[in-house]
């Protein structure tokens, strides 16, 4: 399997560099082929601007969609971000690597969305009609590949439990997993998380990375996060709204897009 690492920490000795070491050094030695796309090392530009848009007139009003989605047509992206496509077609499983910090992933790795998931790449694809609207969560163009996320934490897995105060952790990674892994048709599958990192001793470190590299090895077979497909029957076309008859009345909430039991909220 090939398999994709993008890794956004600053600090290659931290908990996360060694996690990285720990992930790949498993995964090659089940025999695959690893790249990592290591964002602070290689000085990944973060912002979205002009500059990414060589073929954009001075003189146009500079609108972020539509100059991505004529730059992706034209060939004409930066060669940084044609670098990081390039990869993600290559991949056959992307892993995002980042401590979660301020309840979400840090800038640099939010910009690399940003630029690399360009319009006509990863979204703007696909028919528009009353039957389909456009390919995309649970289809796209990374539609058969499999993604998953590798998060660290300082705080407590309490406190990211369902009545933990910092809310439950699947629902702090919804908008990732379902909104940037999902949405151009990755499966996703479930992810991995190592909480109060700043206090682990070096049992806690090992049981930790113990525990990665038993994901690593199954990174294959385990089955993805249970989301509906979009043009699947489930959602009302054009409102995209979850058919009435779906999970409970009144259950509001990110679970009503799981497909099965929980969907009931």
């Amino acid at each position: 399997m090939k398999i994709l690492l993008v890794f956004a920490h600053p600090e290659p000795r931290s908990l996360n560099g060694a996690l990285r070491d720990v992930a790949i050094e498993e995964l090659e030695a089940q025999g695959h082929e690893v790249r990592m796309s290591d964002l602070y090392a290689d000085g990944w530009k973060s912002e979205i601007d002009r500059a990414d848009f060589p073929a954009l007139a001075p003189d146009a009003r500079f609108k972020p969609a539509a100059a991505s989605g004529e730059a992706f047509a034209g060939n004409s992206l930066t060669a940084d971000v044609k670098a990081e496509q390039e990869k993600l077609l290559w991949a056959d499983t992307l892993i995002l690597q980042f401590p979660l910090w301020w309840f979400t992933m840090p800038a640099i790795l939010k910009g690399w969305v940003d630029r690399v998931y360009a319009y006509g790449f990863a979204y703007g694809v696909g028919e528009h009609s009353d039957s389909r609207w456009g390919d995309r969560y649970g289809e796209g163009k990374l539609a058969g590949k499999r993604a998953m996320l590798l998060v660290t934490t300082g705080g407590w897995e309490e406190h990211y439990s369902d009545r933990g105060i910092n809310g439950p952790i699947d629902d702090l990674l919804f908008p990732i997993n379902h909104g940037i892994l999902y949405y151009p048709g990755y499966d996703v599958l479930p992810p991995f998380v190592a909480y109060r990192v700043d206090r682990l001793d070096e049992a806690g470190f090992a049981a930790t990375a113990e525990r990665l590299r038993e994901r690593m090895r199954m990174l294959g077979s385990t089955p993805p996060i249970p989301y509906r497909r979009q043009n699947g029957g489930d959602y009302l076309i054009p409102s995209m709204q979850l058919r009435p008859e779906l999970g409970e009345p009144d259950a509001t909430g990110f679970a009503l897009h799981l497909n099965g039991a929980g969907a009931a909220g």
